[in-house]
Order: structure tokens, then sequence, then C-alpha cells
């Protein structure tokens, strides 16, 4: 196991959901809401485990990878995409399940994550690749998956100030 294979078959996983949402337009509003539940479980415990897991050691091994200055700069851009990440969560609990708004909503979340998963493929788990050993990767794989697994049924998201979180990961 390793942790950038994890992350990138979670992406893989995310990005699966969101086009079976694309597929369900006529679909009634239980059945979206429960695609829609299932997929928000899985964004906000996997935005948790990175936070906890990947980004703390990204922050002591990495270099910066391919268009980005530092792991700092890596770290700090990856928070911030969390958070707008739970903050589009979050809205799309404020439209009627089917509903016009919702699914702008839904789409809103989906082009964050998407931004936010091409720049940490391109960078976060491209440098760690380079610079972390493979017992490494292997341990926070493990723990990660552990996480994701105790956490099946969701957390709340709460979002993270990027330039605290460094602070205090250094």
């Amino acid at each position: 196991m390793d942790i950038t294979e994890v992350i990138l078959n979670d992406h893989h996983e995310q990005r699966r959901m969101f086009a079976l949402l694309d597929e369900m337009h006529e679909a009634s509003p239980a059945d979206l809401n429960a695609v829609w539940s299932r997929l928000r479980v899985l964004l906000e415990v996997h935005a948790k485990a990175e936070e906890l897991l990947f980004y703390p050691e990204l922050l002591t091994l990495g270099k910066g990878g391919d268009d980005a200055a530092s792991p700092e700069e890596e770290t700090s851009d990856a928070i911030h995409d969390h958070n707008e990440i739970r903050d589009a969560i979050a809205a799309v609990s404020k439209h009627a399940t089917g509903s016009d708004a919702w699914w702008d909503t839904v789409g809103q979340v989906n082009e964050v994550n998407g931004d936010h998963m091409a720049e940490e493929e391109r960078e976060g788990l491209s440098d760690f690749r380079r610079h972390a050993s493979l017992e490494l990767r292997h341990s926070i794989a493990l723990a990660f998956s552990v996480f994701e697994a105790a956490h099946a049924n969701g957390i709340t998201g709460q979002d993270v100030d990027p330039d605290t979180y460094v602070q205090q990961h250094q």
C-alpha cells in the first residue's frame, strides 16, 4: 500500500460519484440524497484524513512539486481548497434536493474538488513520491485507510486556517 495510490483511488471514486450524479437528473430526491450523502462523506473524510496524516508529512519531507515553490505553499493551498470544498458542501444543504439550485451547488462542489484534485496530483503527490520512503508511504496508507473506515458514517467538516495549519505542523 502506498498513500499516494490510496489518495489517487479516493480521487477516482469521487470522480465516479460525481459522474453517477450526472446520470441521475431524472432521479427521485430520495435517490439523489442517497448518492449525495455518500459522496459528501467521502469528500469530508478524505480531506480530514489528508490533514491529519498526509500534509504534516509533506511539510516535513517535501521540496515543492512541479509548479509549487515549497511544501508550505502546497499545503496551505490544499487546506484552502479543503475549506472551499467544505463550504460548497455546506451550501448544498440549503437547497431542496434535485432543484436547479441544488444541482448548481453540487456542480460547484464538483468544480472546486476537481481543481483541488488536479493540483494535488500534480504537486503534493508528486513531491511526496520523490521524497518519502516506501516504508513511510506504506504506514501512512494504512493509517489513512483505518481513519476512513472508522469514519465511514461521516464527520462534521470544519474549516481550518491554512496559515495556522502550516505553522502548527512545521
